[in-house]
Order: C-alpha cells, then sequence, then structure tokens
C-alpha cells in the first residue's frame, strides 16, 4: 500500500489513520445468506504497509452452510480492496457468545481462516475450547505472512550506492551531532552525501543543519530533499510544521513514514547516505533491517557504564541481522574546559575500547565533550564546517573518524543495485 496519498493525515498530530474508502467496500459487503455488513461484524483490524487483517464476529446462532461462500466473500472483497492498495487479505472469524461468560454450546461450524492466497486453515468448532480473540486476531496477522528478506538478499537502492546508519542503545549520546559531523566529513572527501533523519519521535537535523522551518516540495509523488550545506536532506521534522509538534505515533505508522521517506523520495545519486537512527531497538531499527539495504552501522555511546550496557544491545541487534558494524565512537570522552583547557574524564574511561575487544570491531575515535560542539550544531553550522580555532580540532577529529570508517566501508563487498525498482 502506497503511504503517499494519505501523507497529510498521517502525519498530522494525533490523528489516527483511517481509510473511509476502505470501510466503505466493507459497509458494500455482506455476510453470506444475511443482511450483516462486513463493516458492522469488524471487531479488531490491523494494516501494516499492505497487508490487512480483519476479525470478524459472526452473529449469535448464525450456520456456515458453504465454506464455499466464505471464498467468495474473501475473493471478491480482496479483489475491491486491491484497488485501494490492500495486497493481502487476512480473514479470520470467531464465534458470538451467547451470554455473560457462557460461551455457545450448539455445534458450529466455523468458516475456515482465508489469507490473501485463499488457503483454507481449520478452526476450532464452539465445542473446542476458544482462545482470546486478540489471540485469534494475532495469528490471523502472522499465518501465510510473507517472510520478510534478509540483508543479504535486498538490492542497493538505484541512486544510493552506501546506506550507513548511525545508531545507539539509548538516547542522549551525542548520536545525531556525530551523523551530521561525519557525514560533512565524508563531503569533505569529495564523495556525494545525503542525510535521512530516522529518529520519528525526536528529529533534531533540521536545527542541527539549520533546515528547521522548511518543507520539501512534492514533485511526481515524491519528496524533493532539501539541500544544506550541499548535501541532500530530509527529516519528520520538516514535515510536521511547529517544532514543537510532537509525533504521537503507534509503531506501524512510525515504520511506514520510515520506508515513505527512504522510498518516495527523489534522492540524487549518492555515494552516501546516513541515517540519523532513533535510540533502542525497536520498531524502527527492524524495519530498516527488513527492508533497507544497510552497509554498515556506527555505534555511538559515552563511557559510562550504562551507555556501554545499551550500546551492546544495538550491536547485536545489527549482528543478528547481519548489518556490518563498522565500528565504535567513543563519545564525551573527555571534557575539556573552556578557561583553563584541563581535560576531565566525566564519564569514565575505556568504554569503547571495551566494545572494541568484546566484538572485535574497531575504535574509530573519541570525541570530547566540548561546548564548542554544542554551540555549533545549535546554531545549524556543525562543527566539521564552523569557523574559529575552537572548532578546528574537533574536525579533524570528526575527519579522522571519517577516514578510519570509509577503511571498514572498503572491506564490505557492493550490492548489486535494483535498476528496475521503482522510487
Amino acid at each position: 500500500m502506497s503511504w503517499f496519498k494519505p501523507f497529510k493525515m498521517e502525519f498530522a498530530p494525533f490523528a489516527e489513520f483511517g481509510n473511509p474508502q476502505v470501510d466503505e467496500i466493507l459497509k458494500n459487503h455482506c455476510l453470506p445468506n444475511t443482511q450483516h455488513s462486513i463493516l458492522s461484524l469488524v471487531t479488531q483490524r490491523q494494516q501494516q504497509n499492505d497487508v490487512l487483517g480483519l476479525t470478524l464476529k459472526l452473529p449469535a446462532g448464525y450456520q456456515v452452510n458453504s465454506e464455499a461462500d466464505f471464498e467468495q466473500l474473501h475473493n471478491s472483497l480482496a479483489s475491491d480492496l486491491e484497488k485501494m492498495g490492500i495486497r493481502e487479505l487476512n480473514l479470520h472469524f470467531v464465534t458470538q457468545k451467547a451470554s455473560g461468560t457462557q460461551q455457545q454450546q450448539s455445534q458450529v461450524n466455523l468458516p475456515p481462516v482465508i489469507d490473501a492466497q485463499g488457503a483454507p486453515q481449520a478452526q476450532a468448532t464452539a465445542s473446542e475450547p476458544i482462545r482470546s480473540e486478540a489471540v485469534q486476531h494475532e495469528d490471523a496477522l502472522t499465518s501465510k505472512r510473507p517472510v520478510p528478506p534478509t540483508q543479504s538478499q535486498l538490492k542497493a537502492h538505484p541512486r544510493i550506492k552506501n546506506v550507513i546508519v548511525v545508531a545507539s542503545g539509548k538516547g542522549g549520546v551525542g548520536k545525531s551531532t556525530t551523523t551530521v559531523n561525519l557525514a560533512l566529513a565524508l563531503q569533505q572527501t569529495g564523495a556525494k552525501v545525503g542525510v535521512l533523519d530516522a529518529d520519528i519521535y525526536g528529529p533534531s537535523i533540521p536545527t542541527m543543519l539549520g533546515t528547521a522551518g522548511k518543507t520539501p516540495k512534492i514533485e511526481n509523488e515524491q519528496f524533493i530533499p532539501l539541500e544544506a550545506f550541499g548535501m541532500a536532506v530530509l527529516s519528520i521534522g520538516n514535515l510536521t510544521g511547529d517544532d514543537n509538534t510532537p509525533v504521537v505515533w503507534r509503531g506501524p505508522k512510525a515504520t511506514g513514514a520510515l520506508m515513505q521517506l527512504f522510498n518516495q523520495t527523489a534522492w540524487p545519486d549518492l555515494d552516501y547516505l546516513l541515517i540519523d537512527m532513533p535510540p533502542g531497538t525497536g520498531d524502527i531499527q527492524l524495519t530498516l533491517a527488513q527492508r533497507i539495504p544497510v552497509t554498515g552501522a556506527v555505534i555511538v555511546t559515552t563511557p559510562q557504564h550504562v551507555a556501554l550496557m545499551d550500546a551492546q544491545k544495538g550491536i547485536e541487534l545489527f549482528n543478528k541481522v547481519n548489518i556490518p558494524v563498522l565500528g565504535v565512537v567513543e563519545n564525551m570522552s573527555t571534557h575539556v574546559c573552556s578557561n583553563c583547557g584541563h581535560t576531565d574524564e566525566i564519564f569514565g574511561t575505556g568504554g569503547g575500547d571495551q566494545l572494541s575487544a568484546r566484538y572485535q570491531i574497531p575504535l574509530l575515535g573519541r570525541l570530547p565533550l566540548n561546548a564548542s560542539i554544542r554551540q555549533n550544531a545549535d546554531q545549524g553550522k556543525p562543527s566539521v564546517i564552523a569557523n574559529g580555532n575552537a572548532s578546528d580540532n574537533v574536525a579533524s577529529q570528526y575527519k579522522d573518524i571519517a577516514l578510519a570508517m570509509l577503511v571498514q566501508l572498503a572491506k564490505i563487498p557492493q550490492r548489486t543495485r535494483d535498476d528496475s525498482r521503482i522510487f
């Protein structure tokens, strides 16, 4: 299902996604041999991308005369919903409870679960224990669902040579600051670079790259990325309007937005697209691992013990989904006093070395807790390109990290491009 048509609704704060046209189709189809519309029987529904799952509660005393009637109902619904972008329809039928906590005691043969391939599956009769509707609903959505491809099966974007994710196990470790500075450092090597802000719930890239308040144009149903310091940039923060507008979405909406930003953007030819990931190991990380061809990941952490614990989870996630970890960046390694130049290891020492040794991945570099880094990011002019002696040393450190990352990238085979794919 295309996420493009409902885009304005999708990005409206606090708006619940709905499709009146789908409801109208359900309203115009009836349960076989009754006047009950399918819409009136829906107790639960879930839609993720182009998969729609519906749980239908049969009326009390309803007798199933022919399973063929239900196959015909499924096929008719699927045909009409396909016009709305629904490419897989899962129907699940449950019995109506008679009264109170008692279930029907009469023998009722339920119609089979019908999936998109039309393969019937056995259901329990009323004389058998009936599981909760929530469990049955989950079964309806997971049964016969296509197995997502692995990273090795994903072909490269036709216009992007390398996708690099910058991730961390927790927030507040300087991941976004590292992303923009590494992107600019790569650009200074002569590469064509883009930045995608996948931190759906807390986008900060617009502020750090000076694109806050700007909205991308739409041409031929694709976003035209904004430009910042010669880089192609896009963030959810450029689509919500007010910087104070919260993004209050459940997982499917957030992951759908990520895929739309990646797939439905007219990215120019890029050597590197850096994706600023949200903290943690949740829905967005999993979707990215299953559907976006990632060349490698960079882990950002502080030396602090609790940060290391979460960073390890991030590394473990990438190992499980076969995304190479290019290395670790130890941020806020030391604090440099702006008055006397004295250094102090506020968050401890050796955290990056521990991760490097444990997982046999390189420590790409260490970055200081320097006031100039924060000031430059807040002003929309990251340290790599900011003027002034205060940031010169910091800029060279980011550049060294970028070069160390390129050494690791050179060890990874290039993917085959999917030139036939439509974005």
